[in-house]
């Protein structure tokens, strides 16, 4: 079992950037295959991709809406995942949640929530326009 706890998220106006870290109490997150997703405010409520990591760190994608903005990656005590936000915009305001995947392979990144077994409660990121 593994727990995820995200921090990091707050209030910041458009244009401002934010750095989510994702933490796992007790395991290296260098055994996991690691994602961000994000859940809007609204009906549909939907879990949406942000961002993945491969299970050796090598490989990172983005969803279209974060590419050239965000950044995922691993800190260096290798228990911690960032995800660096930039230039952000009203649309990104969203609850965003880090998930881990423990049996992966190497050369693949896992971009969907079924794909994801141990997830974090969210951190809350609200950008005023």
């Amino acid at each position: 079992q593994v727990q995820l706890v995200e921090s990091g998220g707050g209030l910041v106006q458009a244009g401002g950037s934010l750095r989510l870290s994702c933490a796992a109490s007790g395991r290296t997150l260098s055994n996991y295959a690691m994602g961000w997703f994000r859940q809007a405010p609204g009906k549909d409520r939907d879990f949406v991709f942000v961002a993945a990591i491969n299970g050796i760190g090598s490989t990172t994608f983005y969803a279209d809406s974060a590419k050239g903005r965000f950044t995922i990656f691993r800190g260096n005590t290798k228990n911690t995942l960032y995800l660096q936000m930039n230039s952000l915009k009203p649309e990104d305001t969203a609850v965003y949640y880090c998930a881990a995947r423990p049996r992966y392979d190497e050369s693949t990144v896992y971009i969907g929530r079924g794909d994801y077994t141990y997830w974090g409660q969210g951190t809350q990121v609200t950008v005023s326009s």
